[in-house]
């Protein structure tokens, strides 16, 4: 089975990547909702993030806020890598699990997407890193109109990301995504007809 490691900076077009190797046939696994389910009310992942960021991050059905804890995660790397302490474990060991079953069931193509996939030191789980890149300005704007997020807490979670430079030197492929949908199918396309 080939594993693509798909990952990039926030709001350059992951998801997009994503849905278009999923309509070619690859089979997905996303980090962020395994992230998701490690937040589960009552699970371990959960009691060790709420013992350490304390019950003010949860709501009245005590499910996580995330938008609360990004709050405090975001504003500082030291409370950043505590978390990441306690999911990264946690997202890793489930991903191997996925890609195992889905080898198993002789699946051709995979592809693990993942925002900290480098960060995380994720990439020996994948046979070849994509990147996906955008204008800073094209972000900024996607990311307005998707989260409604005003210009700081993007530049906060911009700079709270790898950057950009850094992320590329373990590119295989790099996907530009600052035009249509349809440019960006074509680019994937491409890349797609060279696994193939």
């Amino acid at each position: 089975m080939f594993v693509i490691g798909l990952t990039g900076g926030i709001g350059t077009g992951k998801t997009s990547v994503s849905n278009i190797l999923s309509s070619l046939g690859a089979s997905m696994i996303n980090a962020d909702k395994i992230g998701h389910k490690i937040y589960e009310p009552n699970s371990e992942g959960w009691m060790e993030v709420v013992n350490a960021f304390g019950k003010e991050i949860l709501n009245e059905n005590q499910e996580i806020d995330r938008k609360k804890l990004g709050s405090i995660v975001f504003k500082d790397k030291k409370y950043l890598d505590q978390l990441n302490s306690i999911t990264h474990p946690r997202i890793y060991s489930e991903i191997e699990s996925e890609l195992q079953t889905l080898s198993n069931n002789n699946v051709t193509v995979s592809v693990v997407e993942a925002a900290l996939l480098i960060e995380a030191k994720w990439t020996s789980l994948a046979d070849q890193v994509w990147v996906t890149v955008s204008n800073e300005n094209i972000i900024y704007k996607r990311l307005e109109k998707r989260d409604g997020l005003n210009i700081e807490a993007i530049k906060a979670r911009i700079s709270s990301q790898m950057s950009t430079k850094e992320k590329l030197k373990f590119a295989d492929v790099i996907i530009k995504n600052d035009s249509s949908i349809k440019d960006l199918e074509k680019e994937v396309q491409y890349y797609w007809k060279k696994i193939k």
